[in-house]
């Protein structure tokens, strides 16, 4: 008879450096099958084509992931000018070919276009659902869906790194959700070239960099595991490379409540503090052992509201 071991309920952040040519969901899974773990998500999917940073989740802190994900990103992008395909990628047809005669100084005025707010449509061949379809499957059947709505995104930083033999490399900081297939799509309309994504590595999201010395590729998980055959020694030192929930929430500022306070809050309990009046998000610690509570939001009154807690702690008080 098989023997049926329990998914572990873990909590923690992955830092994962992802290899080209899979999905970040296919990463998601082989990830959960290593800690056998309950529940995990990714952090902002990245295409098949793109490597680098992708933060996994662990347990409770998928619920507080969103304040990860709402934060820039920044993208290392190699483009070839003088050809532009159906998928902005080196892996769609070429549509367009063009001989390609510019200047560094051409190049650098059409890149300062893209720097600031703007609308983006998103690409076809992305997984942006219409109609609870993704938009790539209306693509394959050769349908163009012409009344998509543009999200408007921001260019913080761009930067032209490198061109040499019509490949230019640039340095893209941007706020969720922009696609840069379409920005290098849109540049090589601007350049009058045509233009497509040929590498795209992820290197930071918000604080997090893809140097960071707890980032690993999923290669050098398995073989992790393979080294150490105690599969329970194997499993602490994987746990290793997990991170606290200050990496996710960092930005936000921290307050520290009494034990009474915090069973209250747990219990629904309305509170008001009359020190702070602001309307904002605070971290909230039990002040004597400093456990990490959860995010609870502050009313111009002074009332605490909208609280995400853990659930771990409820048992505690």
């Amino acid at each position: 008879m098989l023997k049926i071991i329990k998914k572990q309920n873990i909590n923690g952040l992955l830092l994962l450096d992802k290899s080209i040519g899979v999905t970040s969901n296919k990463i998601l899974q082989y990830v959960k099958i290593i800690f056998n773990a309950k529940k995990a998500g990714y952090i902002g999917t990245l295409d098949p084509l793109a490597s680098g940073l992708l933060p996994i989740c662990f347990g409770e802190y998928t619920k507080f992931s969103q304040y990860l994900v709402n934060k820039n990103k920044t993208y290392l992008v190699t483009a070839l000018l003088g050809e532009k395909t159906n998928t902005a990628d080196k892996y769609g047809s070429i549509i367009k070919k063009k001989n390609v005669n510019l200047t560094i100084e051409e190049i650098l005025k059409k890149i300062n276009l893209f720097k600031g707010e703007s609308k983006q449509k998103p690409p076809m061949y992305s997984a942006i659902k219409y109609k609870g379809i993704p938009l790539y499957k209306y693509a394959r059947a050769g349908i163009n869906i012409t009344n998509l709505k543009k999200k408007t995104i921001k260019i913080y930083q761009i930067k032209l790194l490198n061109f040499y033999q019509n490949k230019i490399k640039l340095q893209i900081n941007c706020s969720k959700g922009t696609y840069i297939r379409s920005i290098i799509d849109d540049l090589g309309d601007q350049l009058n070239c045509g233009a497509h994504v040929i590498k795209l590595r992820r290197i930071a999201i918000s604080h997090i960099s893809i140097l960071h010395k707890n980032v690993i590729t999923l290669e050098q998980l398995k073989i992790l595991i393979m080294n150490y055959k105690n599969h329970k020694l194997s499993i602490l030192l994987i746990k290793k490379l997990l991170l606290p929930i200050n990496y996710i929430i960092c930005h936000i500022p921290k307050l520290y409540l009494s034990n009474l306070l915090i069973k209250k809050i747990i219990n629904g309990k309305k509170i008001k503090l009359t020190s702070i009046i602001d309307k904002t998000k605070f971290q909230i610690f039990e002040k004597k052992i400093l456990n990490f509570i959860g995010i609870c939001q502050i009313n111009n009154k002074g009332y605490i509201i909208k609280c995400k807690l853990m659930n771990s702690i409820k048992k505690f008080y």
